[in-house]
């Protein structure tokens, strides 16, 4: 059988996956500070949740390619809060945001078409363009007192092929926030290349200082998609619910090309629709309960660092994630093992495209006892490590 060589993917299981595996199928003890998935996580969620998914207006299959009105007015009204005005015109619902970027890259990108994607950043979008027939070009982000767009590295990577430059605004896993003067140089940039916007704010919702803005109001001069969902705004990632925001220039006719895209998959089901105005409703119980765990979790992690000068903490302004630099003695996937062997699993940075040394990232999203114990053994290892070198 002949496959296409967009799925010629490596496979094989890495030598740290399974160590992983081997050591809890051993049911050996393991701190794990890689958590990302809160119905895991300890949080109480409301008991009468699900009920929303019995909605009788479900039976009635009413083939919307945008969406139901109400779930996507629901979408408005949760803008609203960040003091966008929107309408539900403007909103294409998806089944995730993987979806939503696969949408986008569909609706801007032709064969060999290259979109910008920021690194450090989550390991996603490598799958999702092979499978589009497109081609990731990385952009630097830098750190220099704090995390920065580097503008003239992104101006560096555009060529004659790019078509889009994303953005995950806060960043995973660097926490960074995209500063106001930053969203006035992309802008221009985009203008100046006849680029489009794509913007992540999944973490919109879970910044430490003041509220951050949402592009979802617009550049002037622009085309921006902001895609977001109910995996992290609401802690559930298993109801597969998200969306696609479309603001600025020809916004009428991309939404009816992606009305086209959405109707030839029809992919996202009646009840979870029906339901998304009150999950949306009740986000703020279980968004508060994530703020204080990952509060609590950063203050024991800086607790612990303020008692070494071994390993520093880098800024970060919002989401899950806090960025380690440790000495760079070795490759950082055999730190991780070595961790591991000791009992915390922990990211090395490379899994993020930081440099192959001297970069850990650990998640502040699981149990605080867990927590506590996991930054415990890290710190005490690596300190075990340096003194062999």
């Amino acid at each position: 059988m002949r496959f296409s060589q967009r799925t010629n993917w490596n496979t094989e299981e890495s030598d740290l996956s399974r160590a992983h595996r081997r050591r809890l199928a051993a049911g050996l003890p393991t701190a794990d500070l890689t958590a990302s998935n809160p119905t895991r996580c300890g949080f109480e969620y409301d008991p009468a949740l699900l009920a929303a998914l019995a909605d009788p207006q479900a039976l009635d299959y009413d083939a919307q390619p945008r969406g139901m009105i109400g779930a996507r007015q629901a979408v408005c009204d949760y803008y609203a809060s960040h003091s966008a005005t929107l309408h539900p015109e403007q909103i294409v619902l998806t089944t995730s945001t993987s979806e939503a970027y696969s949408f986008l890259f569909r609706l801007l990108c032709d064969p060999g078409s290259e979109i910008l994607i920021p690194q450090p950043g989550y390991p996603l979008f490598d799958f999702l363009a092979g499978l589009d027939d497109i081609k990731l070009k990385p952009a630097p982000l830098v750190y220099d007192y704090g995390w920065q767009i580097d503008i003239e590295g992104f101006r560096r990577a555009i060529t004659a092929q790019t078509r889009a430059i994303v953005l995950v605004h806060p960043n995973n896993p660097t926490g960074h926030f995209t500063k106001v003067e930053e969203r006035e140089e992309l802008a221009r940039l985009c203008r100046e290349h006849d680029l489009a916007l794509i913007v992540d704010e999944v973490f919109l919702d879970y910044g430490f200082a003041e509220r951050p803005f949402t592009f979802a109001q617009g550049l002037e001069g622009v085309p921006v998609f902001v895609v977001s969902g109910m995996s992290k705004i609401a802690g559930l990632p298993q109801m597969k619910s998200a969306w696609i925001v479309v603001a600025g220039p020809e916004a009428a006719t991309a939404l009816d090309r992606l009305e086209v895209i959405a109707d030839t998959f029809l992919s996202m089901n009646a009840p979870v629709q029906c339901a998304l105005p009150t999950w949306l409703e009740g986000r703020h119980r279980i968004q508060q309960q994530i703020c204080s765990r990952v509060a609590a979790n950063l203050a024991e992690l800086d607790r612990q660092l303020a008692e070494q000068t071994l390993i520093q903490r880098l800024e970060v302004e919002g989401g899950w994630y806090a960025v380690l630099h440790i000495p760079a003695l070795e490759p950082d996937e055999q730190t991780a093992l070595a961790l591991l062997d000791a009992g915390v699993w922990v990211h090395p940075g490379h899994f993020f495209a930081m440099p192959p040394s001297g970069w850990l990232v650990v998640s502040m999203l699981g149990p605080e006892a867990e927590f506590q114990r996991g930054a415990k053994i890290l710190l005490r290892q690596l300190s075990r490590l340096s003194m062999h070198y």
